[in-house]
């Protein structure tokens, strides 16, 4: 289906508001229609009346131009005022439609969309392109009929005064058209690679925006300032292509229609001269004229902006097309409640089908409330194995099971409502700390979120800050340290209260006193919970009931610590290198 077709589903709901935004338009312009007609009457029928005197044609006057101010001041200022505000509802109200629908896109889309493609631009299209096609609605679909409806109306008077004189007049219609045939093809693809070009510089800008800590600790100003220019210049070659062009159809279009009316003044007043035009037909004429390519140079202007908005339609709706990884099977049941028993069996994963398996033949039976930690080299398949467990991507062959169902069969809606996770860099809403807890449970009362807030150790520091819960922390909980941060995410998994857990480096990044704090929330939340742990540093896991060591995608050892050290394998050497490099690291300090 193509790009105009899917936005006039969005157009679908409004047909009628539109079809009488257009009726009140016809009349809106019919009325200046009259104008010309007006000062033929007067020419014609009151000052060049011989047969009437100077008091008859005063009180003519008098009469034609009082129904006259009664049609231009008491009748057409509500007619433009329903117009104009029915025509923008309507768009304005399209335009909420499609972002309130990009958004829910946006929500569904799979994590290796977002991998590969730039937040500034999603953000492009969400604004800046939907915004544009509004011109659509309001010229495509009202502007253009009635400008239409204008010139037809005209026409049909100026065919009623004299026919010869109105072929002379629409005689350099075909040329007209034939120019905006010409022009346009090639407009509305220098505008879409204009938009693409601009829609690159703000993701790139949004980009370095979030990066200028690292842009000013490695003094890269000057280099970032030359990133930035080539972008800015991209997009300036491409808006100069694109002006140039535009340039072109402008003059050529508007030579055309300048020469339209010295055709009919050239005509008409050769007509006069020998007597076989009135003064009036020749006045209203050229009144017309002005009616006909006003409305036709509005048109120009028109398909200028109207091939801008499709090519931003086409960007809109290749957006709104992007298929989805992650989808529910018509028939998926409702996960309710889980007792936390996870299989994991003969999965095998990769992240694109040119790309080699970064998980093979993975077989792993997970016991309600156990506690599994996965450890390994960097790389190994430990975070791209839990991140199968939510579904955030689905397994190349093999299944994995909840309470027995595959996790495929269900809504993963349903799925990731009893998943709690908190992972090495959570983000957090520059919004309060209260409301970042309650993404946990929206309808969460105040004293929830303070229990919340105790369980994870996280109450007497929110207490400290100025505003206490209602402190707001910036964006991506830039005011928070990284241990404050992470007691918020673990706070809020608490209050959402989950059966499975999922604690991705949780403590990694953290300084030893934050990690011993955060370490005893996150094992008094897995208290009685089926939880995963990924652990780069060993002596926070072994504690857990199984430890599983991954490499290159494969199960090498799974059982207890005690166990694994005895067998003195693969985690027993990892185990002994940690270690020693922890010892180091407490003899250099």
């Amino acid at each position: 289906m193509s790009s105009i077709k899917q936005y006039m589903q969005f157009v679908k709901p409004y047909t009628w508001k539109i079809i009488w935004t257009v009726l009140v338009g016809i009349v809106k312009f019919g009325i200046p229609l009259l104008m010309p007609l007006i000062l033929k009457y007067v020419i014609d029928n009151i000052i060049n009346a011989e047969a009437m005197s100077a008091a008859e044609k005063t009180s003519q006057l008098l009469w034609l131009m009082g129904i006259s101010f009664v049609i231009f001041l008491v009748l057409r200022p509500p007619i433009e005022y329903i117009r104009q505000y029915l025509a923008q509802w309507v768009g304005n109200k399209i335009l909420y439609d499609i972002r309130d629908r990009l958004f829910d896109h946006i929500q569904k889309l799979s994590l290796s969309f977002y991998a590969k493609t730039k937040t500034g631009e999603i953000i492009s299209r969400v604004i800046h392109d939907v915004e544009q096609t509004k011109t659509f609605v309001l010229t495509g679909l009202m502007n253009i009929w009635l400008d239409l409806v204008t010139i037809l109306i005209a026409i049909i008077i100026m065919l009623t005064m004299d026919i010869p004189l109105t072929i002379v007049a629409i005689i350099l219609f075909p040329l007209y058209g034939f120019s905006i045939k010409y022009f346009y093809a090639k407009l509305r693809r220098l505008t879409r690679d204009r938009s693409q070009a601009l829609a690159e510089v703000q993701g790139h800008l949004h980009e370095r925006v979030q990066g200028v800590p690292v842009t000013r600790s490695f003094a890269l100003e000057d280099y970032e300032q030359e990133q930035f220019e080539s972008r800015n210049n991209n997009f300036l070659t491409k808006a100069i292509d694109h002006t140039n062009w535009n340039a072109k159809t402008f003059a050529v279009t508007n030579t055309i229609t300048d020469l339209a009316p010295l055709l009919v003044i050239a005509y008409a007043g050769y007509q006069v001269i020998n007597g076989d035009l009135t003064m009036g037909t020749m006045v209203a004429f050229v009144g017309y004229m002005e009616r006909v390519y006003s409305p036709l140079r509005r048109l120009i202007n028109s398909s200028t902006v109207l091939v801008q908005s499709i090519a931003s339609i086409d960007r809109v709706f290749e957006f709104l097309n992007e298929k989805y990884d992650i989808e529910d099977k018509p028939e998926a049941k409702s996960l309710q409640r889980v007792e936390g028993e996870v299989s994991i069996e003969n999965v095998s994963f990769r992240y694109d089908e040119d790309e080699s398996r970064v998980l093979r033949n993975v077989d792993l039976h997970v016991k309600r409330g156990e506690t599994i930690a996965f450890v390994g080299m960097s790389g190994g398949g430990k975070s791209t194995l839990i991140s199968l467990i939510p579904r955030f991507y689905d397994v190349t062959s093999g299944s994995i099971k909840v309470d027995g169902l595959d996790i495929r069969d269900v809504k993963v809606r349903s799925l990731r409502n009893n998943i709690g996770m908190v992972l090495q860099d959570n983000t957090l809403f520059s919004e309060s700390i209260s409301m970042n807890i309650r993404m946990g449970k929206p309808e969460a009362t105040d004293e929830e979120v303070v229990a919340a807030a105790q369980a994870a150790n996280a109450h007497e520091f929110i207490q400290g800050l100025p505003n206490g819960y209602d402190t707001l922390v910036g964006e991506r909980g830039v005011k928070l340290s990284g241990g404050q941060k992470q007691r918020i995410a673990i706070a809020r998994v608490f209050l959402k209260n989950p059966p499975i857990l999922i604690f991705d480096e949780a403590t990694s990044a953290l300084d030893l006193e934050s990690e011993h704090t955060i370490q005893e929330a996150l094992e008094k939340l897995a208290s009685d919970r089926t939880t995963f742990i990924v652990a780069h540093r060993l002596a926070t896991i072994t504690h857990a009931d199984r430890i599983v060591l991954i490499e290159n995608g494969e199960i090498v050892e799974d059982g207890p610590h005690k166990e694994l050290m005895a067998k003195q394998g693969a985690y027993y050497n990892l185990y002994q290198v940690q270690h020693l490099d922890d010892d180091i690291e407490q003899e250099s300090k």
